[in-house]
């Protein structure tokens, strides 16, 4: 074992006892609930010793990842494999909506599923087609994201430019509002711009909260989200409300801005020889501590939490790398999925080889650099990916068999979500569906 291998696995048993607490109370608390069910006969009568088969069909709690490779790669096997290996883990796929490649020339947006290709960037039509076809959750990313702006609107003043960007919401929410349930409004707003990248409307202090209200005027049925990276994780303030972050949001909130739900970045780019140090102090990325620190805090904004990018960096195609990048998921999935608030975790790059400021297939540059991805660039499947599969379709789904009691009632104790029901007694067999909710505890009647 490798001198990286033994820190990093040491790191995680010292952790182990705490995550596992966390974990089993979390999870039971919050991404579970309770159904009584309760069986009659024709006459109102309860039915004991029925027997009930319960199998869930649908997880209320989002997977997902983005769906920037659909229909964009070398080969129909590769893409084929692709859609197949994505909706066998996930329930959502997030949409590129960035305005530079999704309108590069003006007044001709490429939503059309037989739009001009652009890399990393398919058509949107073409992504929430598949993904609704898949019975999966399409995602909008983004609406409003200074460094994916057009050159044609570059220098332009600020009321051209709401007026342009209040076209485009408009367009949007036409074609896409009642498809499409969650839309990112912004994105990134505490990076850094280059002087003179980004006009004096981007970097206002009336970008977030009038992109939101101009948002809501279109999406007024939809759950409007703000994304951030880098400062959402912030170390020096994880434990008190000054978290730039966590006080960008509350001030929004009590300006009446309406932010439906609060997006962060977990991308963990860093080179590997400084990786180590991201396991030995209390401010380490992964330390489950500090991450539950941060998100009890943002919790406090009563807001629904979302992980919207995440990669873990493999580093290499390596055995050992890639199993220490599998135990690294399997930590930090498993606090994001118990922690109170939380209602999504999306992966980012599926495949390895396809990343962002790199050509397809080039290991060397980019963010093909970390291998952050979940298969290879072959498509054969990681340790990361077979125990994201494991935990998300088996350990966080649930199949129960239960028998009701001299009242005609059991309880169904599960993870939130669609269920499909199987009543039985004697010759008789009645099926229905029912959605058991994270948290609640419901009844329902079932004749047979």
């Amino acid at each position: 074992m490798s001198e990286r291998a033994e820190k990093i696995l040491k790191y995680f048993e010292a952790e182990k006892e705490y995550v596992r607490r966390r974990v089993e109370c979390g999870i039971e608390l919050y991404r579970k609930g309770d159904i009584e069910i309760v069986v009659r006969d024709a006459d109102g009568n309860p039915v004991p010793g029925a027997i009930i088969d319960a199998a869930e069909t649908k997880q209320s709690f989002k997977f997902g990842a983005n769906t920037f490779m659909v229909d964009e790669l070398e080969s129909e096997w590769k893409n084929e494999t692709y859609k197949k290996q994505f909706a066998s883990l996930f329930n959502l796929g997030t949409v590129p909506f960035y305005w530079r490649d999704l309108e590069p020339e003006e007044g001709k947006p490429r939503f059309a599923a037989d739009s001009p290709k652009v890399y990393r960037r398919p058509a949107t039509d073409l992504c929430v087609d598949w993904l609704e076809g898949e019975g999966l959750e399409p995602k909008l990313h983004c609406l409003n994201y200074d460094q994916f702006k057009p050159d044609w609107v570059k220098g332009a003043p600020t009321p051209v430019l709401k007026e342009k960007l209040s076209k485009r919401f408009r367009e949007i929410a036409e074609r896409y509002s009642k498809r499409i349930p969650m839309i990112e409004v912004t994105n990134e707003t505490f990076c850094v711009q280059a002087p003179g990248k980004a006009s004096d409307f981007f970097l206002s202090d009336e970008f977030v909260p009038w992109s939101f209200r101009e948002a809501f005027k279109y999406f007024p049925g939809n759950k409007l989200i703000i994304n951030e990276a880098g400062v959402e994780w912030d170390a020096s303030n994880a434990n008190t409300g000054r978290n730039p972050y966590y006080m960008q949001v509350k001030e929004l909130l009590e300006a009446q801005v309406p932010v439906h739900g609060i997006g962060m970045q977990f991308h963990s780019f860093v080179p590997q020889d400084k990786e180590i140090e991201h396991f030995c102090k209390y401010y380490s990325r992964y330390n489950p501590e500090y991450l539950c620190a941060v998100m009890d805090r943002m919790d406090m904004l009563n807001l629904p939490l979302q992980i919207t990018e995440m990669t873990i960096p493999a580093y290499s195609d390596g055995e050992e790398d890639e199993a220490i990048q599998a135990e690294i998921l399997r930590n930090v999935y498993s606090l994001f999925f118990a922690q109170k608030g939380m209602e999504a975790v999306i992966y980012w790059n599926l495949p390895d080889g396809y990343a962002y400021r790199a050509e397809p297939g080039d290991m060397t540059c980019g963010e093909n650099v970390f291998y952050g991805g979940l298969v290879r660039f072959d498509f054969s499947e990681k340790p990361a990916y077979k125990l994201l599969k494991k935990m998300i379709k088996e350990d966080w789904m649930t199949r129960a068999q239960l028998v009701t009691g001299d009242s005609g009632n059991t309880v169904l104790h599960g993870f939130g979500g669609d269920y499909d029901i199987t009543v039985s007694m004697g010759e008789k067999t009645v099926h229905t569906s029912l959605t058991l909710k994270e948290g609640k505890r419901g009844t329902v009647e079932i004749q047979i």
